[in-house]
């Protein structure tokens, strides 16, 4: 029953005392040990004073003590603390040590205070930058301007030993233990305390100056004056005639610093005086990284304006901080006033900036709830700078959070009347599919990705719609993965966008290994074929590189049947990464290295008026950068593909659609049909079954046969001098290059246009050359006939004659027709 009387006190205490980290027995009565609260885990710092030969609990409790036997013996250390933590307790100031929790009894007292550092420790464990210490004499000077000035009280302590610093670096002024409101020093009661005569003024040892009509400051600026030249010189002071060396003292500084070490009392100037002209512009307490702390603790009273201009100048700053400052002050603030005010996309810089000093768990503990919050923000400059860190948001972002929390925000990205918010978000679905569940990548992406690559009106988010859908392939289920993925892709072959049917093309070598060889067979290598009479030089180079490594594939099978079961096996199985090189489909890496097509997309939905050369995937040859470059003036200059009822890609079946148009299919929906469009029908389409090459041939010679009106070209083209009256002139300027490509004469040089326009030129340039190397008759008297309207109205007469004989072979069907047949 005694036992529950002389149970310890200590096991009551709410905090746990860790090990000791500094004790000064000579200059403090304290031992510093490390704390933390024993419910929640959060860390303190506990000063712990003992009474000598009292048997402390504490390790290392009778040699923190033994300093106290003398002068006053154990009672008068105890006291000394005692009132130490009465004195703390009614101090509340940003630069005064802050006050958490005490105890005391007979035989120890502990004081409980925020975690902090003591200032020589600090000091020598890393150099601080200068203006790190300027912002900490600062803070000291502010806490000693409060106590003379509004609390009326005298510190008569100030040095390195009674100056703490916190994990921000914020410093915090303590060892209040000789605070009063007397203006002379009082004489110590302890032996502590008499060690610390060193750093007493002047007047305290000096009988013939009497210290009663002294200010309440000049005790303490003598202290802050000691404490300026330990600071910088990191050393403690065993001497006050050191004080006149400065050497050290940084150069704006020592003006003010000699009248803070002078001899007469009544020369050394209140604190605020000295705050006044050291916070002037070129003073020692004016510099970035003071100004920009100083505004963030008056940030919650400052103007919007004023928010906007320091935040969006704040990101420049920080590489000139230090590091700790930026995590554990900069950092806080501003969340702190977010989530108070809320910034929007303007505190997104910093904040991402400050990410990158962060550890993974700091980064989820602080930065993803605040990104989190403003995802489900309706301003769309946050909403895409917040795509655009999606490449180092992933990393941190769980995947629970992200499926919960930010995709039902993400998502909306895909259906926003903005362009670039929906090209943006097509691209974060590639650094976010690993992490999304079932539902949210095969059902609502896919989706998305449906409806953006059969409707959007941009070309380059068509494009890049069919890029992520490739890269992604290997996330997605595999029953899903075989209905979309051939379907998704052949519907980018026919898109009106020459990047885009480069990227399905490229799409379908990127994921060949998903296909078996039926589909191959009979749905792959059928589109790809069409691809090769495409109007662009870079799809038809593009289609006739994946096809090779298709046909290759086939040939393996067929010479080998067994490699087959080998192959649909690993397609079976198959859960690697998108690419995984086989020994049989080595071709297809080169086709990973493709990235997003880089759109030139405005903010407003609108056609961009800009025509910069676009760059699209490298796996596009370099051939095409002609053909691209006039047709890049926006993505969203090329006609949106035919819309279907039903988006789902698994809805479409093996059956080719219409051909890719050509130049002049590319007019407004109001222009008539140019007979030629009429001639190249049957171009690329799906034939009906028994239909074969005989179909493809009477094409071919449609092209040649027809002969459009000359009609002036449309096209830019620099000033050039008139034309010759001469009516063969246009007909004859042309020669048969032999070292050409046979399609190089199929590549309009001005890339492709919205507006209405006649290309007859481009079509009468190849039929000349067919003329010139024999196809066809009358070229030397067509260049003979001079200027009469009667040649020209005769050349019309038999254009018209050779199509209606054209359409008259069409539907009589009756076989195959010659290329270049000679002309009656």
């Amino acid at each position: 029953m005694w036992g529950l009387f002389s149970r310890d006190p200590t096991s009551h205490f709410q905090y746990e005392v860790g090990d000791e980290v500094w004790r000064e027995e000579s200059r403090c009565i304290w031992r510093l040990h490390k704390g933390k609260k024993k419910q929640t885990g959060e860390e303190v710092s506990v000063f712990v004073c003992e009474s000598p030969g009292g048997g402390g609990t504490t390790s290392g409790g009778g040699g923190g003590g033994g300093g106290g036997g003398g002068g006053g013996g154990g009672g008068g250390v105890m006291d000394v603390a005692r009132a130490a933590v009465k004195k703390l307790k009614t101090l509340r100031h940003p630069c005064v040590l802050t006050f958490v929790d005490s105890l005391e009894n007979d035989r120890l007292v502990y004081l409980v205070t925020e975690p902090v550092t003591p200032l020589m420790c600090w000091l020598r464990h890393n150099t601080q930058p200068t203006p790190a210490l300027a912002w900490g004499l600062l803070q000291i000077t502010k806490a000693l301007s409060f106590l003379n000035n509004e609390g009326g009280l005298t510190h008569h302590s100030v040095n390195s030993v009674s100056v703490f610093v916190t994990q921000s670096g914020d410093w915090k002024l303590s060892g209040v233990e000789s605070c009063s409101s007397d203006a002379t020093p009082p004489k110590p009661n302890c032996r502590h305390l008499a060690a610390l005569q060193v750093y007493s003024p002047p007047e305290a040892s000096s009988n013939s100056i009497s210290t009663s009509s002294n200010s309440k400051w000049s005790s303490d600026m003598w202290g802050l004056g000691c404490l300026v030249w330990e600071t910088f010189n990191t050393s403690t002071l065993t001497d006050s005639t050191t004080l006149r060396d400065t050497t050290k003292i940084p150069r704006g500084l020592v003006e003010t610093y000699t009248r803070l070490v002078g001899a007469s009392p009544r020369s050394r100037p209140n604190p605020k005086d000295v705050l006044a002209t050291l916070t002037q512009k070129a003073g020692f307490f004016h510099n970035d990284l003071i100004l920009t702390l100083s505004f963030l603790e008056e940030l919650h009273i400052k103007e919007d304006a004023e928010k906007t201009r320091f935040l969006s100048e704040l990101s420049g700053k920080l590489s000139e901080f230090p590091d700790y400052m930026a995590k554990y002050k900069i950092l806080p603030s501003l969340l702190a006033a977010h989530s108070l005010s809320g910034f929007g996309a303007v505190i997104l810089p910093p904040l991402f900036k400050i990410g990158t000093l962060l550890s993974d768990g700091e980064y989820q503990q602080h930065i993803v709830p605040c990104v989190v919050t403003l995802f489900s923000s309706s301003d769309r400059n946050t909403r895409l700078k917040l795509l655009q860190q999606i490449p180092f948001l992933c990393q941190h972002i769980t995947a629970n959070t992200l499926n919960v929390e930010v995709f039902p925000h993400l998502v909306s990205g895909f259906v926003d009347t903005n362009a670039t918010i929906r090209e943006h978000t097509v691209k974060a679905i590639l650094y976010l599919a690993d992490k999304l569940n079932y539902n949210n990548l095969n059902v609502d992406v896919l989706n998305h990705f449906a409806r953006l690559q059969s409707r959007d009106d941009q070309g380059g988010i068509r494009t890049n719609t069919t890029v992520c859908l490739g890269k992604v392939a290997s996330h997605l289920h595999p029953d899903v993965r075989h209905k979309c993925l051939v379907s998704a892709f052949t519907r980018a072959t026919k898109d009106p966008f020459p990047p885009a049917r480069v990227a399905g093309v490229m799409a379908m070598a990127a994921t060949q290994q998903y296909y078996t060889i039926d589909i191959t067979a009979k749905r792959i290598l059928p589109t790809l074929c069409l691809l090769t009479v495409d109007v662009d030089n870079g799809v038809r180079e593009a289609a006739f590189k994946v096809i090779k490594g298709f046909l290759s594939k086939l040939e393996k099978v067929s010479q080998d049947p067994v490699l087959k079961e080998e192959m649909e096996r690993e397609i079976r199985n198959q859960s690697g990464v998108v690419g995984a090189p086989s020994s049989w489909a080595g071709w297809a890496v080169g086709a990973l290295a493709s990235k997003f097509y880089k759109s030139n997309i405005t903010h407003s939905t609108s056609v961009s008026k800009a025509s910069p050369t676009p760059s699209p995937t490298p796996s596009i040859p370099s051939t095409q950068s002609s053909t691209l470059g006039a047709s890049s003036s926006s993505s969203s200059s090329s006609p949106r593909p035919p819309s279907r009822t039903n988006t789902q890609w698994e809805s479409m079946n093996s059956t080719p659609e219409p051909p890719t148009p050509t130049p002049t299919t590319r007019t407004t929906p109001t222009s008539p049909p140019h007979p030629l469009t009429a001639s190249l029908g049957g171009v690329g389409v799906g034939e009906e079954e028994g239909a074969g090459w005989g179909d493809d041939e009477e094409d071919w010679g449609s092209l040649e046969i027809d002969d459009p009106p000359i009609s002036p070209p449309t096209i830019s083209s620099p000033p050039a001098p008139p034309a010759p009256t001469t009516p063969g002139s246009s007909w004859g300027h042309t020669t048969v290059d032999d070292t050409k490509d046979f399609f190089d004469t199929l590549i309009p040089t001005q890339g492709y246009s919205t507006t209405t326009t006649t290309t007859s030129e481009g079509w009468d340039d190849w039929e000349n050359d067919v003329k010139n190397t024999g196809g066809g008759l009358g070229n030397s008297g067509l260049s003979e006939i001079g200027k009469t309207d009667d040649a020209k109205r005769e050349r019309e007469e038999r254009r018209v004659q050779r199509q209606k004989d054209i359409e008259a072979k069409r539907a009589a069907k009756t076989g195959p027709m010659k290329l270049a047949i000679r002309k009656l």
